[in-house]
């Protein structure tokens, strides 16, 4: 009268696929093919007067969530006060987004004259992203 239920047959895709918590490993062909030869790696970028594109790259790079947020940190104080609200300019909503997380991040642990820097950070992001972009990164799941 009644059927088994303990059959496997329903399950036709793998469900744990969209897991956030779940680790898969990237392949590191990918990851070598990713990252340009030759170029200046993201820290020496903002000594050779490229802030904009490296902060690009460190919004884009793969890196461990440390280490990105020290690298995140030392290209944001590389930047002028007058070319902040340009570089925020440049990016769209995502970036944006990304970039307060890692703003926030740094208010978690802040260094010498840190916070101030993140602040003028703050103010710009504020101004190109609104509060939506404040409430997308306080709820969001996934942290940096």
């Amino acid at each position: 009268m009644a059927r088994s239920t303990l059959s496997s047959r329903f399950r036709r895709f793998d469900v744990d696929q969209y897991d956030e918590n779940r680790f898969v490993e990237d392949d590191p062909e990918e990851a070598a093919a990713a990252e340009p030869e030759g170029g200046p790696g993201v820290e020496a970028l903002p000594r050779t007067g490229n802030a904009l594109r490296a902060l690009r790259a460190a919004i884009g790079g793969r890196h461990g969530k440390e280490q990105a947020q020290g690298t995140m940190l030392r290209v944001l104080t590389a930047f002028k006060s007058s070319e902040i609200e340009e570089a925020v300019n440049s990016l769209d909503r995502n970036d944006v987004d990304l970039l307060m997380k890692y703003i926030y991040k740094g208010f978690e642990k802040p260094t010498e004259n840190s916070s101030a820097i993140l602040l003028q950070w703050h103010e710009k992001a504020l101004a190109a992203g609104g509060l939506g972009s404040i409430v997308r990164v306080l709820t969001a799941r996934r942290t940096v």
